[in-house]
């Protein structure tokens, strides 16, 4: 997620200072990703730096105000326009966690994927109840469209978690059962009558 792009295109509205601007955000996306003010401000600094946006003067209470420049509109309107790459996807703490457990000799690879899948239906049922929630609710304003847009992307992911650990799981056994299979036994080890082998040893 881009912070810098996000308070660009909040600034476009109309100038604001820090806490407006993680006011806002956090608002817009029912606070899923909340944000440090020190960071908000950190971010402004190097918006400023880089000539994306200005100071506009201060309020009353001495909070200095922030707009959006001509190069930080033309930044928005491109982020805006221009589709998420996908050639770098974002770590997933979950599947780096799997995919080391598969690997590390004495972790039961079963048990963390029914742990996980436990907290992520508890997850879905919370974003569910919510949803619900927000359609019994009286129509209002298009913040609520924006958050609302946000629960679907928060349900619709951790429903595709959900199906991806049952993958994982049918996999790991799938994977056990032919480790299994695929190990000889003391039977297996055995020559069977009528080998060439078991020939060998009647002959000797």
């Amino acid at each position: 997620m881009s912070v810098k792009l996000a308070l660009l295109a909040l600034l476009e509205q109309e100038p604001m200072y820090g806490y407006q601007l993680r006011a806002e955000f956090e608002a817009r996306t029912g606070a899923t990703w909340p944000l440090n003010v020190g960071q908000v401000y950190t971010t402004l600094a190097r918006l400023e730096r880089d000539g994306l946006v200005e100071g506009a003067g201060t309020d009353e209470e001495g909070h200095v105000n922030y707009r959006v420049t001509d190069a930080g509109r033309t930044e928005v309107a491109t982020w805006f326009t221009t589709p998420v790459s996908r050639t770098q996807p974002p770590r997933d703490e979950l599947a780096i966690k799997l995919a080391l457990a598969v690997t590390v000799p004495g972790i039961d690879v079963g048990a963390v994927i029914q742990r996980q899948r436990s907290a992520s239906m508890a997850a879905l049922q919370d974003y569910t109840r919510l949803k619900r929630a927000g359609a019994a609710a009286a129509p209002q304003e298009r913040v609520d469209l924006a958050w609302s847009l946000v629960l679907d992307s928060l349900v619709f992911s951790t429903e595709a978690e959900i199906r991806w650990l049952d993958h994982c799981e049918a996999r790991v056994r799938r994977a056990a059962v032919e480790a299994a299979g695929a190990r000889p036994t003391a039977t297996d080890a055995a020559p069977r009558p009528g080998s060439p082998a078991r020939a060998q040893e009647e002959v000797r």
